[in-house]
């Protein structure tokens, strides 16, 4: 069973939230967790237990075996969509939406369950599982929907032959630069942020929860373990996001 949160942690917490005029959220694979999604790792089981994540997540493994990469990505995204946003979910949607102008979230996640839950403009540095995207330039200069691409495992252009990839960020690629810009300035600028369900071990990512300090932010952690970064953190709320952000964040107008 989760740790319950500290109650005057957590009351100290929603007094920095109700006063804030600017809030940055940072979730999380733990968020995702609770939803039944297993965390990237976590995902390699059964038949994909014998491969190195940087077969499945990177371009030299794309490029080695195509059709197995993109089978483990066509499971996946059969869990994404079978996965529901739970009450932490709704719960981060429910406030910005009281709170016109005041949230800003940012995900480390590659589902879809923050838009679901009715939050469609969460910043997503990692990109998005259920997109497609061409794995190089086309040659030819074309703008092409991959949508069109032939079918196949993975589908490729009938003409040039490029292959359709999922529009994840893989190992030694680049964060998208509007993506993290924008999460830069979240940090900078926000009067509370809060961390969930993250590990604090990827980066830079992790690095936003010292900006925002250093920037003049309180800065809290939703986590039920410990994680890299809580030295970070002016107050650590053990437990689970759909535990604990209803409690911060539902009556707060």
């Amino acid at each position: 069973m989760a740790e319950a949160p500290d109650p005057a942690a957590l009351a100290a917490v929603r007094a920095h939230l109700d006063a804030a005029r600017r809030v940055c959220v940072l979730t999380g694979a733990g968020m995702s967790a609770e939803s039944g999604i297993p965390t990237f790792r976590d995902a390699l089981t059964g038949l994909w237990s014998r491969f190195d994540p940087a077969q499945l997540a990177s371009e030299e493994g794309f490029r080695a075996d195509p059709a197995r990469v993109w089978d483990w990505y066509a499971e996946r995204r059969v869990g994404v969509r079978q996965a529901q946003p739970h009450a932490g979910h709704v719960a981060l949607a429910a406030f910005g939406h009281r709170r016109p102008g005041v949230l800003t979230l940012v995900t480390q996640n590659v589902d879809d369950l923050h838009q679901r839950a009715g939050w469609p403009q969460t910043i997503r540095l990692h990109g998005d599982i259920l997109a497609d995207r061409w794995l190089r330039p086309c040659p030819r200069g074309r703008a092409c929907d991959p949508a069109r691409a032939a079918a196949g495992r993975p589908p490729r252009c009938a003409e040039c032959g490029n292959f359709v990839r999922p529009g994840v960020v893989w190992f030694g690629e680049m964060l998208p630069a509007a993506a993290l810009e924008a999460a830069d300035r979240c940090a900078m600028a926000c009067d509370v942020m809060l961390v969930v369900g993250t590990s604090g071990a990827v980066w830079p990512a992790a690095g936003l929860a010292s900006t925002a300090r250093r920037a003049g932010a309180q800065v809290a952690i939703v986590n039920p373990h410990e994680s890299e970064i809580d030295d970070e953190a002016h107050w650590v709320l053990r437990g689970t996001a759909a535990g604990v952000l209803p409690a911060l964040l539902d009556t707060l107008g």
